[in-house]
């Protein structure tokens, strides 16, 4: 199992490995290797970098996609319980003018 502590790395860090990996030739787990890093993190941050310049892998998202998703599920879901609330009071007025 692995450690409760789980190293940090600076975002020049990352970029550096990142762009390492895309001037260097070499493969990410070999870069990974070299800087003394798991292959599985820079591998993460490649994508992420990738995803965020529009070269991802089809169906991933940037992290502006990502924002603007959950900013309309969250709209969505405020208009729905704005219908659900409409509804009730439109069923409760024609009750109560049918009196």
């Amino acid at each position: 199992m692995g450690d409760k502590y789980t190293k940090r790395y600076t975002e020049e860090f990352k970029r550096d490995a990142i762009a390492l990996v895309d001037s260097s030739g070499k493969t990410v787990t070999a870069v990974a290797r070299e800087l003394g890093i798991s292959s599985e993190s820079l591998r993460g941050w490649y994508r992420k970098a990738k995803a965020e310049q529009g070269e991802g892998t089809a169906g991933e998202l940037s992290s502006a996609e990502r924002e603007e998703l959950k900013r309309l599920r969250r709209e969505n879901h405020e208009q729905q319980q704005t219908i659900e609330i409409l509804k009730k009071a439109t069923a409760f007025l024609v009750k109560d003018n049918d009196r």
